[in-house]
């Protein structure tokens, strides 16, 4: 007991040497340099201000926290490369407790938490509002200008993920949060990068599936303020009431540019935040159809069969393509027809699939693939049976709510109230026994309609956001039921395409289909991959034209095919090829990632796109380049980046079949890339050599 107390003294002594903001001097080059522990120790100790603030009885946290009970713990360590702390600030009046759970890395230089409110017991709480899960002022010693580097959401258009740059001026603030209550949609990402004078920076992840927001504000001549949370919530708690706010993650990089942050970060969601299957991060896959399409008014695979899809199973094992997951997505259920007007019937269609699916599953599995399957809980459209059985568990916005903003809600729809715990364990365990019985491999979850104003409509008086905050916290007990009970499955996060992506996800689940922007189309698919792969590693799209243009515009970590195998032009050699490429270039794609051409006018058809996936420890990568349809420059300029200048490296330009040696100090100065005709594009494969 004794040493327990004198541990518990060290570390208190340990926590209270702070400083609320951080310089160039805090930030080293190596990241294993960066303590974690210690920084946590600085801006969690319990005589100074905490990364975090609140209004509480319309109080700033500020003026009071630092009076009420302080405790700091060191939880066990089950990571070597992870220690968790827990602090604690507690009213001793009311007992109303806000505990900050900091998890700290040993092998980045990152450090990420999550605030949670709980209420003593006797009496319903003060408000609480204006809560920021950071607030937080970062110093940079040298003097320039400060750059926000930053994303558009999923719109299904080609500026889909776009990445931006905008220079902070004196005063002035970036304002982010995304459309209509799913975390990617539209107008904001929830990942985003500060980069600071002389070299370096911090990137931000955001881990709320919600409507969070971030602001960011040039607040001093050589200090930047980052605030953010949720965007709406005022509300009191009951006695013995808790809830939680958005998670909070910062990676602090220092280097030539931003890239190094970048590539730092990439590397963190692949260690920290990927799902883990038999100790190491999930391979996305290369997935194809079942059964899609059919003459009008055929839709998604609402015209699928069992006969139908067992016979493309075989026939994909025929011409020895067979894909390593094969997929059916919407319109598999009771009622399809209009596979929207059905969701809420999640009962297998037994006229087109008499014996469950069950049989096709068994097929997949013979032919050695996968089976993933679509499911879009979380809508229940109007007439169908969960909207019968279901109502006690169904927020709905009824025709009498006619005010503003209710008048944007397609009345048809209702939104499983995944804030019902009762209505949660009950979906846990009817999808879960679904994907047992019937054999299915991965779960596809999609997410087609704005949430927030159902939340806003379900809060009661005094309790805005709480809708919102339960909501979120029951899809991840959701999805981490799943999870628990079927440690290989791997979840597909849709949400009309790429709309639901951000720390919380990404780090129990992959995007496969990420945009619903226009299928198949290149120059769109191109945009997307440049955008996204400056955060995130794992996200697929779709490929269905197949040419090596069309295929190396898809091409990513996942791949999801609709090639037709009849009608296609294409031969069999042809299409085990282009498996055998996709198998061999995926691994680059979870390296090193650096644009070769400017981020400016992305979306134009007049430009050339090309980047570089390089895994230094191998000394090898690709370079992928597009010269798209309304280009006149045949010839571009790039740099390599991430090589030894010292070393010598052969490049093979695959399409003309062509080797020859550079030195890396050549490759990093200049490489002229040629393509004399429109649409077209290159691929280059290099490696180290002794």
């Amino acid at each position: 007991m004794k040493r327990k107390i004198l541990l518990n003294l060290i570390m208190m002594v340990a926590l209270f040497a702070a400083n609320q903001t951080i310089s160039q001097s805090q930030i080293k080059s190596s990241k294993t340099e960066f303590d974690a522990v210690h920084w946590a120790g600085q801006n969690f100790a319990g005589n100074k201000i905490p990364p975090f603030s609140f209004l509480y009885g319309g109080k700033e946290s500020k003026t009071f926290i630092r009076s009420w009970e302080f405790r700091a713990e060191k939880l066990p360590q089950a990571d070597p490369k992870v220690q968790e702390l827990k602090y604690s600030w507690r009213d001793r009046k009311s007992g109303f407790t806000a505990t900050c759970l900091v998890t700290c890395f040993t092998d980045f230089p990152a450090v990420e938490w999550v605030v949670k409110f709980r209420n003593g017991e006797g009496q319903n709480s003060p408000v609480l509002e204006k809560v920021k899960a950071i607030d937080y002022a970062f110093g940079y010693e040298q003097a320039g200008p400060v750059i926000l580097h930053h994303s558009l959401g999923s719109s299904a258009r080609r500026t889909d993920f776009e990445y931006l740059s905008d220079e902070l001026k004196s005063g002035q603030s970036i304002y982010m949060t995304p459309d209509g209550g799913r975390s990617s949609d539209n107008t904001a990402f929830p990942f985003f990068n500060l980069e600071m004078p002389g070299g370096h920076g911090i990137i931000t992840a955001v881990g709320w599936s919600g409507k969070w927001y971030a602001n960011v504000t040039q607040s001093g001549k050589q200090t930047v303020n980052l605030e953010s949370g949720m965007e709406r919530l005022k509300l009191f708690l009951y006695p013995g009431e808790e809830i939680r706010t958005p998670r909070i993650a910062l990676l602090f990089w220092k280097g030539e540019d931003r890239m190094a942050g970048h590539n730092q970060f990439r590397q963190f969601i692949l260690t920290h935040h990927t799902r883990m299957i038999n100790g190491k991060p999930n391979e996305l896959p290369f997935a194809g159809g079942l059964g899609y399409g059919g003459p009008s008014p055929c839709n998604e695979y609402s015209c699928a069969t069992e006969n139908y899809a067992i016979a493309m199973a075989y026939r994909y094992r025929q011409f020895n393509v067979v894909p390593e997951v094969l997929w059916i997505d919407a319109g598999w259920y009771t009622g399809c027809g209009v596979w929207w007007a059905n969701v809420g019937n999640w009962t297998v269609n037994k006229i087109a699939f008499p014996n469950g699916l069950k049989p096709v599953t068994d097929a997949v599995h013979e032919v050695g693939a996968k089976f993933i399957l679509w499911f879009e809980p979380e809508r229940v459209f109007k007439g169908t049976q969960w909207d019968k059985d279901l109502d006690k568990w169904l927020i709905r916005v009824p025709d009498s709510v006619i005010r503003e903003p209710y008048n944007k809600v397609n009345r048809e729809n209702a939104l499983f109230n995944l804030g019902n715990p009762e209505a949660c364990a009950w979906l846990t365990t009817y999808i879960g026994d679904m994907i047992q019985k019937e054999g299915i491999d991965y779960y596809r979850q999609d997410f087609n309609f704005d949430p927030w104003y159902y939340w806003m409509y379900n809060d009661k008086p005094g309790r805005e956001g709480m809708s919102e905050i339960r909501h979120i916290e029951g899809l991840y007990a959701y999805w981490d039921g799943l999870l628990k009970r079927f440690p290989n499955l791997i979840i597909d996060n849709c949400a009309s395409g790429g709309r639901r992506i951000d720390l919380e996800t990404t780090s129990r689940s992959s995007p496969l289909w990420r945009t619903d922007y226009a299928y198949g189309e290149p120059n769109g698919y191109q945009c997307h991959t440049y955008g996204l792969n400056f955060y995130l590693p794992l996200h697929g799209t779709g490929n269905i034209t197949l040419n090596p243009y069309t295929f190396r515009s898809s091409m990513s970590s996942a791949m999801v095919t609709s090639w037709d195998l009849d009608n296609g032009g294409y031969t069999i050699p042809d299409l085990q090829k282009y498996i055998a490429d996709y198998k061999r270039l995926r691994p680059f794609y979870y390296a090193d990632y650096y644009p070769l051409t400017p981020n400016k006018n992305i979306t134009s058809d007049s430009i050339w796109l090309a980047y570089q996936m390089n895994r230094s420890k191998e000394g090898d990568g690709i370079i992928v380049a597009f010269r798209r349809p309304a280009c006149p420059i045949e010839k571009i300029s790039v740099k390599f980046r991430g090589l030894e200048i010292s070393g010598t490296y052969e490049l093979f330009f695959e399409d003309e079949n062509i080797r020859l040696n550079k030195s890396g100090k050549e490759l990093m100065e200049n490489l002229d890339l040629l393509l004399k005709e429109k649409p077209k594009s290159l691929l280059i494969s290099y490696k180290k050599i002794k």
